[in-house]
């Protein structure tokens, strides 16, 4: 006989139901399947009432990332060879309201991303004009932020933080990382006006320094190191405040 293995779906339709609950499928066991492929298959072959998220199937887009076993992963990267022949359960990622199914609203986190502004910011009037190039850098300015600059936005980090699962209002993980990405970019000029909302009583001191945000990161983005960077930038700004406190720091 051909061998199986069993995925636990977490169904909500709220047209249907007040509250969520399990649904288990049998699939075909593939060594070389992904979750996502099991669930695809439960999609196509068996109950198309399913809705998930997913889009380039190769850990890049950050769309399929799932509660695996009660651990966050991007299901596109999770085989089901690791699980066999044990029982996977599928769910939304922890933190998120749930809209349907393993469909989860983001609009909380991409307010949050907003408010770090991750893009170059350069002071009026000393924009490089675009006839004269771009701005160039050297290698060792690309290497001191390019870890933080590989987040794919999957989210993985929020479902696994204890302090956002606590408090909503945490800046967390990735939108950190992200804003540091762009405070250590050479080319920036907008680092004061960022690390206003980085440092602020939900951004970084909230943190409370537990490591499962780098440790589930399929990037190796490392958010948590990240967030002690800017614990010791904004140490070292309140210092030079307390210093200089007639001029700008330096």
């Amino acid at each position: 006989m051909a061998k199986t293995i069993e995925l636990e779906i977490f169904r909500y339709r709220p047209e249907e139901e007040s509250e969520p609950t399990l649904q288990s499928y049998e699939v075909p066991f593939n060594e070389e399947w992904v979750v996502l492929d099991a669930i695809n298959y439960i999609k196509d072959e068996i109950d198309g009432t399913i809705s998930h998220r997913w889009s380039c199937r190769m850990g890049v887009c950050g769309s399929c990332g799932m509660m695996i076993n009660r651990v966050p992963r991007l299901t596109c990267a999770a085989f089901l060879k690791e699980y066999y022949p044990r029982k996977i359960r599928v769910e939304p990622l922890d933190g998120f309201p749930v809209e349907r199914d393993l469909v989860t609203d983001m609009d909380m986190f991409v307010s949050k991303l907003t408010d770090v502004s991750p893009w170059i910011i350069r002071n009026e009037g000393e924009e490089k004009p675009v006839e004269e190039g771009t701005y160039l850098q050297s290698p060792g300015e690309l290497a001191e932020y390019k870890q933080y600059s590989m987040c794919i936005n999957c989210m993985l980090c929020y479902a696994a933080c204890p302090v956002f699962a606590l408090d909503t209002n945490f800046l967390g993980p990735a939108a950190i990382a992200l804003g540091q990405r762009y405070n250590m970019d050479s080319r920036d000029q907008g680092r004061d006006q960022r690390q206003e909302v980085i440092a602020s009583h939900d951004g970084v001191w909230h943190c409370t320094f537990v490591g499962e945000c780098s440790a589930v990161c399929p990037k190796d983005v490392d958010p948590a190191g990240a967030i002690q960077r800017a614990k010791l930038s904004s140490t070292a700004d309140y210092f030079k405040d307390l210093l200089m406190p007639w001029g700008k720091r330096k």
